[in-house]
């Protein structure tokens, strides 16, 4: 059994929900959100999403993590705090050896639902049917965090199909971290 974390970065709200996973089966552990407000300063608000995360991982000791990927569509601008907070994330993951991945929007709906186009409420219900949960899961970061997480769990069970019986589920060669492609001449 793998227990795995999902994070929905941002600055004001960054939504969190751990999964124990076996095969196709999830298990719900918890879920939640650290918030923080918008007239504290913005180094503050990022060491209080480190700290609280921090003690999330001790708390849980997840052993990897699915995180959704910053989506802006029009205003960079609202993207940058989100990626502030998205390297907070992958620091404290990091620095507590936790593997981490990371999967756009339209991945998660389509690991949740079946279809990346599909509306936050039809991800909400299948995640709280997956997780066999009365309600769906507020918020809404919290739920998103957790259709992260379920979404990791599924990719992490393709790829280990793939490579039990000979596959891979990519068709470049493996590089070593921090080499480039050499251009062609």
């Amino acid at each position: 059994m793998k227990r795995i974390i999902g994070i929905d970065p941002g600055l004001a709200h960054t939504g969190w929900g751990v999964v124990d996973a076996e095969g196709s089966r999830y298990h719900y552990c918890e879920h939640g959100v650290i918030s923080t407000t918008s007239g504290t300063g913005v180094g503050e608000r990022l060491l209080f999403i480190y700290d609280s995360l921090v003690e999330i991982l001790n708390r849980f000791s997840p052993s990897e993590a699915g995180i959704e990927s910053l989506y802006f569509s029009r205003n960079i601008t609202s993207a940058i705090p989100v990626a502030q907070a998205r390297g907070i994330v992958l620091l404290a993951l990091a620095q507590n050896g936790v593997a981490a991945a990371e999967y756009p929007p339209q991945a998660i709906k389509q690991a949740i639902v079946g279809a990346g186009r599909a509306e936050k409420h039809q991800v909400q219900e299948l995640v709280r049917v997956l997780l066999g949960l009365e309600k769906i899961p507020k918020p809404d970061h919290a739920a998103d965090a957790l259709a992260a997480a379920i979404c990791h769990a599924n990719t992490a069970n393709v790829a280990a199909a793939l490579e039990r019986t000979g596959h891979s589920s990519t068709s470049r060669a493996p590089r070593e971290p921090g080499r480039r492609k050499a251009s062609p001449s």
